[in-house]
């Protein structure tokens, strides 16, 4: 089971990286890697959950792949969530995914999910704390454009749930 767990971290953080793109129908590029990370998150989790605590190259295997699912199977789900929130009444007519007025999204999301995982694991939950209070400051100024706000709390709650999961799959394998 412990295998099972970790191919399947495995896969949750590298088919962003394979299904991204526009290879397919229109849909299929959108929605692929969303319903994939997810699926495979879920698997990991069912194994992580009926295996005993893994040591050694697992123990690092698991911390490698948790910080990296975490880090690149968000991005798939922030855009997910924006597509889901523009289809709302009162979300406006933009229909681009990617559209909004706070730059460097993308990467400071990365950090962000990254930063979030290495707190969890680490046994500092203080650290998601510091980690959102960091670019709560930073972003504070962009926050007054319009939509600004909406884009910031979509994408902050979406990455920061994603790692949290994905670190409780983690912690699910090392306890």
């Amino acid at each position: 089971m412990t295998t099972l767990a970790l191919i399947a971290l495995g896969v949750a953080a590298l088919a962003p990286l394979v299904l991204a793109g526009p290879r397919g129908p229109r849909w299929m590029s959108q929605w692929a890697a969303p319903i994939v990370v997810v699926l495979a998150l879920t698997v990991a989790a069912v194994a992580a959950s009926a295996t005993t605590p893994v040591t050694g190259f697992a123990l690092a295997a698991t911390l490698v792949l948790c910080v990296a699912a975490a880090t690149t199977g968000g991005a798939p789900l922030v855009l997910a969530a924006f597509r889901i929130a523009r289809r709302q009444p009162d979300a406006g007519s933009d229909p681009r995914p990617d559209a909004g007025p706070l730059r460097g999204g993308r990467i400071i999301g990365l950090l962000e999910r990254a930063a979030v995982a290495v707190s969890i694991l680490a046994a500092w939950p203080e650290g998601i704390a510091v980690v959102l209070a960091v670019k709560g400051l930073a972003r504070y100024p962009e926050l007054r454009e319009a939509h600004a706000s909406e884009q910031f709390i979509i994408g902050t709650f979406t990455s920061v749930l994603w790692a949290i999961a994905v670190c409780g799959t983690g912690r699910a394998l090392i306890t």
